[in-house]
């Protein structure tokens, strides 16, 4: 009798056990909820901190650009500079499937909704971080040009033609050295990513801003979702690549690469990265780079030539060699059979997003890189 007196009492006090732990895991819940809460509402906190930190505090955004920013660049960016891919495209491809694996479970009422919400919420502070640490913060560094001290000051019609004029003359000489396909057309010759860092290498004997570790550019898979943006290239804060489009014309791959790389050094304006990715290509061994530097700057200062004299532009024009015409048309052909609904959506997408990002010009902005070309000019004129 005794003993079962005690099984019994061993059996009572088990399910008092059990009933104490489902009420301490019940009460725990909450206790992880608010943990949970203040982790992730931290570290939203720190980005929008850090934003308004280079936004407000004087100085700040290039310390954080020339001390802190280059770790990153070290780190993240070699690692995924050694992966012949690029990462942030096959991570992109991965994170479409899974929203679309999570609309799907939500429909099926595999996953819960409320669950849902807090996992793309938890992912969207993650992205909105690493977005601030490499990329956001360095929007508000020093703009290339003052760094290297170039002086900006509204030019002359005259001082314009002057420099459309010493464009053509450096994209003749360049053209005379360049390799060509079987329809005439510019070819590169030589590993792309290797001239591009040797380029941005050589650049910064003049320019100190542009020394340091420069990843390997990646080829992107889909060409075609690129050209339909008329994307050249992007750089991805998220893994700290340069991606180019490998399906535009040859001429065009230097100066987009060597462009996407200034980015690297946290020169984040798309005019600047564009006359950095000009150095660059100029101080290049490599013909195919120089005609590609060349032409790049060639093509903003004609437009701007084009806007104020169209005459004066067509006489300049007129001194262009056969080949620069040919690759010229060729360049125009790729992209105007990409222009469309896409890209005109994906035009005001990123007018959007650098205004956003203190480029108030938008989309205009891409047309100060002139203004800089003309203060590198009237350096030249000096020496």
């Amino acid at each position: 009798m005794s003993q079962k007196s005690a099984l019994d009492d061993n059996a009572f006090r088990g399910e008092c056990t059990a009933a104490d732990h489902m009420r301490e895991k019940r009460n725990g819940k909450p206790q992880a909820e608010k943990r949970a809460f203040f982790l992730w509402g931290g570290l939203l906190c720190i980005s929008v901190l850090f934003h308004l930190a280079a936004r407000l505090i004087p100085g700040f955004a290039e310390w954080y650009a020339v001390y802190v920013y280059p770790v990153f660049v070290g780190t993240l960016g070699r690692l995924c500079s050694l992966l012949p891919f690029s990462v942030i495209e096959i991570l992109l491809y991965m994170g479409i499937a899974l929203i679309l694996a999570g609309v799907i479970g939500v429909v099926m009422r595999k996953l819960v909704f409320k669950r849902a919400l807090g996992i793309l919420a938890r992912t969207l502070i993650v992205v909105f971080l690493v977005f601030t640490l490499n990329c956001g913060i360095n929007y508000q560094r020093l703009p290339f040009s003052e760094r290297a001290g170039f002086v900006l000051q509204e030019s002359t019609e005259e001082e314009l033609i002057a420099l459309c004029e010493r464009l053509v003359e450096e994209i003749n000489a360049a053209a005379e050295d360049i390799a060509l396909d079987e329809d005439g057309h510019c070819i590169l010759e030589g590993d792309l990513t290797e001239l591009a860092r040797e380029a941005m290498a050589a650049a910064a004997l003049e320019y100190p801003e542009l020394e340091g570790y420069y990843p390997r550019a990646k080829p992107v898979l889909s060409i075609w979702y690129l050209s339909s943006q008329l994307l050249q290239g992007v750089y991805s804060p998220f893994t700290v690549e340069a991606n180019y489009n490998n399906g535009m014309p040859d001429q065009d791959k230097p100066s987009t690469v060597c462009h996407e790389l200034s980015h690297l050094k946290g020169f984040m304006r798309e005019d600047e990265a564009n006359f950095v990715a000009y150095l660059a290509c100029r101080a290049s061994e490599n013909p195919g780079f120089r005609y590609s530097g060349s032409i790049l700057a060639y093509i903003y200062s004609g437009n701007a030539l084009y806007a104020q004299n169209p005459a004066a532009l067509r006489k300049v024009r007129e001194k262009l060699c056969d080949q620069a015409v040919r690759d010229l048309l060729d360049h125009n052909a790729y992209w105007d059979t990409y222009r469309g609904a896409i890209s005109e959506v994906s035009d005001k997408v990123n007018d959007m997003y650098l205004k956003a990002n203190a480029q108030e010009a938008g989309t205009k902005s891409y047309g100060r890189m002139v203004d800089l070309l003309l203060a590198w000019n009237r350096e030249q004129d000096k020496t």
